[in-house]
Order: structure tokens, then C-alpha cells, then sequence
């Protein structure tokens, strides 16, 4: 990749590595802080999450239709990493299940204003035949923060005795860094205006040939993809203590970042269509090993492992693959497309996921998602042999 190309990519993976420190501090705790909240369950913790990232993923493809409207995407990766990094803290008052609620939108709301600007902006930054490697490389510093932010939150409860309240608050400091970057680092590479704002007409100019098709593909895994919580929560009932939670977190970012650059590097050389089908087919494996293992401590943390390599390949080589189906100049639209249609399968798999095992077991709702997953292994397969 050129030198001057992998600026923003390099900056803007920093933003997401203090970010991301801020972040999962709060999230390696957050699903056992929600679970202590009065009148809470894993239902209740599906809901929360389904539905704080299915708004999230709504307003990704707002603001990627609007980055694209006025070709241009910092301002609003400022906004929405602001309002994500002010969110967090919140959690420190939190008293009911409403509010978890509240804050967790909030915080999913910044997510949603900034990601699909900030997607557009690195495949802005690159050259085709390089996006793989440049998302696996923004993959990598991202969670090379997620391993960091749940060891910090570990340490500081252990060693230095201090709450998840405490732990909250604490957070606020990596974000404001995150913030500074933006302002002084990040380059805009597109510019002027955009010409008429054609809403619909924009949207139906980016779901044409097959991108529809690719759509619906994502589309049906998601729909059965749930998040780390689950994976959290798994860990949890295995018998790992409370304050150690945060440490299965990291051992499954560890893997997420150990894979994001190969695979984006692989993606490259066999094409990203194939690298997905394994990361959907590391996920199939994931759910069957809820399943199957047995209840111990080191199988949870086995778990976590495989669960973080599924999400080092998926997020790494779903990103890419999206502009080699679009135009360069919807590139924003399309990424809003495609967060809307997993963030809206995204509320319907975690809420039910944590409906079907708070009621019947994680038998099925291991079942559920591995079967969805074979199903879109199998799209993917048929769709890449037709291209």
C-alpha cells in the first residue's frame, strides 16, 4: 500500500484503539452489571442489546447517505465518537433496567452516526486490491484496544479494589484521546458538495445487481449471530468468577486481532467471498461448542477464543467486500445499507437467542444459530460460484 494511503487508515485505527480501551472497560463488565439491576434476566439483556444495536445500525444508513450527500465524512465521525464517548460513563448511575436501556442506546447511537462514515472514509484512503489488508490493519489496532480496556478493568478491581462504578468513570479518559485524534489527525479525502440529496434514488442505485443478493446472505447469518454477551454469559455460568469475566473478554479480543490482518491479507489473494464463507463456518463451530462442551472453566475460555476468531474474519472481510459492489461515490450508502440489514436481524437474533435460552436452554438456542449459519454458508457458497 502506498505510504500516503494508509494515513487515515493508521489514524483512524487509533481513534478506534483508545476508543475501543474506553469502551470495553464498560462492556467486559456490562452484561453481569445489567443481569444485577432489579427485575433483570437474559431476556431482558437480549432486548437491551438487540435493540440498542439495531438503532445503532438504523443510523448507519443515515449517516452514510448523508456523508455521501456532502462528500464528506469527519464531522460526523467526530459527533458520533463524541456522543459515544460522553455516553459511557452514565452506566455509573444506573439504577433500573431503563436506565442500562437509555445508556446503552445512547452509547450505540454514537456508534451509529460514525461507523459508516468511517468505513467509507478508509475505503476512500485505499486502492482496491488493498481493502482487505487495510480493514484487517484498522481491525487490529481496534482490538488491540478491546484486549487492553477489559485487562485495565480486571486489574483495577482486583488489585486495586475498585467497582464497576468506578470502572465507568474511568473510561471517560481514553475517550477524550480518541476525540483529540480526530480533530488533529484524521484527513478528509473526498469533498464538495454532493449535488441533490436523492435519498431514494440513492438507495436504489446501490441495491442493484449483486449486491441485493449479497444482502440477503449477511442478511440470514445475522439473523442468527449473537453477540459477545452470550459468549460473557456462557463464561460465567461455566463457574469463571465476576471480577475475571473481563479476562475471557480479552482472550477472545486476543484472537479477534491475532486474525484481522491475515485474513484481510488472505481475503485479498483468494477473494473476500471465500474468506467469509470460513468466518461463517468458525461461527457454526462456535455455536456447536456451546452445545457440546462440557461446563468448565477453561471451555469457556476455549469458547471465547474461537467466538473472537469468527469476529477477527467476519468484521474484517464483510467491510471490505461491500465497495466492490457499489460505485465509489455511495460507498457511505451502501455501508448504511448493509448496517441497517444486520442491525435490524441483529435486534431479532439476540432477542430471540435470549428468549430461547432463558426458556428452553442453550441447547436451542445453539441449535438456532448454527443452523442459520450452515444455511448461509451454503448461500455463500452458490453465490460466489455464480460470480
Amino acid at each position: 500500500m502506498p505510504e500516503e494511503d494508509m494515513r487515515n487508515v493508521y489514524t483512524l485505527g487509533f481513534v478506534s484503539f483508545f476508543t475501543d480501551v474506553s469502551s470495553e472497560m464498560v462492556f467486559s463488565v456490562l452484561p453481569v452489571f445489567i443481569l444485577s439491576l432489579p427485575g433483570s434476566s437474559i431476556a431482558t439483556l437480549g432486548i437491551i442489546e438487540g435493540t440498542a444495536e439495531a438503532l445503532s445500525y438504523i443510523l448507519r444508513a443515515v449517516s452514510g447517505l448523508v456523508s455521501d450527500k456532502f462528500q464528506s465524512r469527519k464531522p460526523l465521525i467526530l459527533l458520533g465518537y463524541a456522543v459515544s464517548n460522553v455516553a459511557k460513563p452514565f452506566f455509573a448511575m444506573a439504577s433500573t433496567v431503563t436506565d442500562a436501556l437509555f445508556i446503552r442506546v445512547a452509547d450505540r447511537v454514537g456508534k451509529g452516526i460514525r461507523t459508516a462514515p468511517r468505513d467509507a472514509l478508509i475505503s476512500d484512503s485505499v486502492s482496491g486490491n488493498h481493502r482487505g489488508e487495510a480493514f484487517g490493519l484498522h481491525r487490529t489496532l481496534d482490538q488491540t484496544g478491546a484486549i487492553l480496556g477489559p485487562l485495565i478493568a480486571t486489574a483495577v478491581m482486583v488489585y486495586l479494589g475498585w467497582t464497576m462504578t468506578e470502572v465507568f468513570w474511568l473510561s471517560l479518559l481514553p475517550g477524550t484521546v480518541a476525540l483529540l485524534i480526530i480533530l488533529f489527525g484524521v484527513r478528509e479525502i473526498v469533498g464538495g458538495d454532493g449535488g441533490e440529496f436523492r435519498f431514494l434514488s440513492g438507495i436504489r442505485e446501490a441495491l442493484s445487481g449483486r449486491f441485493i443478493w449479497l444482502l440477503v446472505i449477511v442478511a440470514l447469518f445475522s439473523l442468527g449471530a449473537f453477540n459477545f454477551s452470550f459468549v460473557l454469559l456462557n463464561a460465567r455460568q461455566m463457574g469463571v468468577e465476576d471480577a475475571l469475566i473481563p479476562v475471557v473478554y480479552a482472550v477472545l479480543n486476543v484472537t479477534h486481532t491475532i486474525v484481522a490482518i491475515p485474513v484481510g491479507r488472505l481475503a485479498d489473494r483468494i477473494g473476500k467471498e471465500k474468506a467469509l464463507v470460513i468466518g461463517y463456518i468458525i461461527f457454526a463451530v462456535t455455536a456447536l461448542l456451546l452445545y457440546i462442551t462440557p461446563s468448565s472453566v477453561p471451555a469457556a475460555f476455549l469458547i471465547a477464543a474461537v467466538f473472537g476468531v469468527y469476529m477477527g474474519v467476519v468484521e474484517t472481510v464483510q467491510r471490505a467486500l461491500i465497495p466492490g459492489y457499489v460505485d465509489s461515490s455511495l460507498r457511505g450508502t451502501a455501508y448504511g445499507i448493509y448496517y441497517l440489514v444486520i442491525g435490524s436481524a441483529f435486534l431479532v437474533a439476540n432477542s430471540l437467542v435470549g428468549s430461547l435460552w432463558q426458556t428452553m436452554g442453550l441447547w436451542a438456542s445453539s441449535v438456532y444459530s448454527g443452523s442459520l449459519a450452515s444455511l448461509a454458508v451454503i448461500g455463500l457458497l452458490y453465490f460466489t460460484k455464480g460470480r
